[in-house]
């Protein structure tokens, strides 16, 4: 697993396996979000076999699939999960950059400043320059 930790709330990662989930147990994670549609790629796990096991290890876990453009729903419904989640989360999606996207425009929409997120992302290792619009928009600072 290749974690990136973009502040003491959010951590990205790309594609999980469920025998992954226990480790992110033990190391303090609260809940997993899942970016990735089912069926994206062969050979990749089902995010059902991935909730089995994080409702196991008592896990909160959310599916939000992102493929092409992100929505306001989709948008709502990360903040929600955010705020939902009693400690760390782990977002994953294939590479880490939808998980990335998705939590920043969240972040955004809740009044976060765009500077402050595009920074955070930065050095996890994520380029936000082309949702920097979307960003400036949804905190109302555009």
């Amino acid at each position: 697993m290749q974690i990136r930790r973009i502040d003491d709330r959010i951590s990205v990662s790309p594609q999980i396996d469920p025998a992954d989930v226990t480790e992110l147990a033990a190391q303090g994670f609260a809940a997993i979000v899942n970016n990735r549609p089912d069926g994206e790629e062969a050979g990749q796990p089902e995010g059902a076999a991935v909730r089995l096991v994080a409702e196991t290890m008592d896990l909160a876990y959310t599916a939000i699939p992102v493929s092409g453009g992100f929505s306001i729903e989709q948008v709502d419904a990360m903040r929600a999960a955010l705020d939902a989640a009693t400690g760390p989360v782990l977002a994953f999606c294939r590479s880490g950059t939808r998980s990335t996207n998705l939590w920043a425009l969240a972040e955004a929409k809740a009044g976060g400043d765009p500077d402050a997120i595009v920074a955070k992302a930065a050095a996890a290792g994520y380029d936000l320059s082309g949702i920097r619009p979307a960003l400036d928009a949804l905190s109302g600072k555009a």
